[in-house]
């Protein structure tokens, strides 16, 4: 028996929007087509659609476990100890209820496109922990929690634009800028051509701000020559770029090769970001250090500046 889209929400709890987000983004199941067009779907879709489900509330991200077979789906399930889905998400926002309690306020934040309540919490954690601690106790995680729902299509586009807009603003406030002194050191940050996300690299640029470097954030997609050509300019030191998503874009490698062929021998290349991984032999290639985390940048940072050229 085939099932209408309709049923499919009805039995598996995944919203039409969801739905077709998986379909689309990761291929989770290959609905049938009727005479219309309109999608249909077997029973053995909607279990393996009840699967995934069940996998992403219990912290897999859906790229992860999309691919595997139904079997697979079952054992993984089983392996991670059952847990009921009432104890793993809150379905009011789609964050995970293990999440943090301040990484659930901002994204109930993002959600309701509340700038004022998300910039609250970022201030309550800046006067908590830090400005290191807010990178890597909230910020990071929060890019984290916020890819993995934009990526399982819990959080629209539009989420996605304002919450790095609003954290972009926060992190990037000229008043936050308080290291102060002139500096010498001057680090060029940008996210390399037709890289979008640029969370990553607003958090490169303003940690490199805070340790004391003169950073110039570019944005996000630019080509080699534009970021090679302002990194010249200001006689930098080092050029940052993050890379989040995808993590098979074919023109990353050649945009890394233009940027070092572009660039003198002495200015470092720092690559950073959750995709970086995957593009591990084209940084090595070009003698680029791949940035593991927080910790690993602020080393890098302070090895560069204390070498004298």
């Amino acid at each position: 028996m085939d099932y209408p889209i309709q049923a499919v929400v009805r039995r598996t709890g995944i919203s039409a929007h969801v739905l077709r987000v998986w379909e689309k983004r990761y291929q989770a199941v290959v609905p049938q087509r009727t005479e219309t067009k309109r999608r249909v779907y077997s029973e053995s879709d909607i279990r393996r659609l009840q699967l995934l489900r069940e996998a992403t509330l219990l912290g897999h991200s859906i790229s992860s476990v999309a691919k595997l077979t139904t079997d697979k789906l079952e054992s993984l399930i089983a392996q991670s100890g059952q847990i009921s889905v009432q104890k793993k998400a809150d379905t009011s926002n789609g964050a995970r209820a293990n999440a943090a309690p301040i990484i659930q306020a901002c994204i109930a934040a993002v959600k309701a496109f509340d700038t004022e309540a998300l910039n609250t919490q970022l201030h309550r954690a800046t006067v908590e922990s830090g400005f290191n601690g807010l990178l890597r106790h909230v910020i990071a995680p929060l890019t984290q929690e916020l890819g993995d729902l934009w990526g399982a299509g819990y959080l629209k586009i539009a989420h996605e634009h304002f919450a790095t807009a609003a954290i972009r603003a926060f992190l990037l406030n000229p008043a936050r800028q308080y290291a102060g002194t002139t500096s010498n050191s001057t680090v060029v940050v940008a996210t390399p051509q037709g890289q979008l996300h640029e969370l990553g690299a607003v958090m490169a640029a303003s940690l490199a701000a805070e340790q004391g470097w003169h950073s110039i954030y570019l944005g996000p997609s630019l080509p080699a020559a534009e970021i090679a050509g302002v990194a010249l300019q200001n006689r930098a030191r080092a050029v940052v770029l993050s890379i989040i998503y995808p993590e098979d874009d074919p023109n990353i490698q050649p945009e890394l090769q233009d940027l070092r062929h572009l660039l003198p021998a002495n200015v470092n290349i720092l690559v950073c970001g959750r995709a970086a991984d995957s593009y591990a032999a084209a940084i090595e290639a070009i003698n680029a250090v791949a940035i593991r985390d927080l910790a690993h940048f602020q080393t890098e940072l302070a090895k560069i500046k204390a070498h004298r050229i």
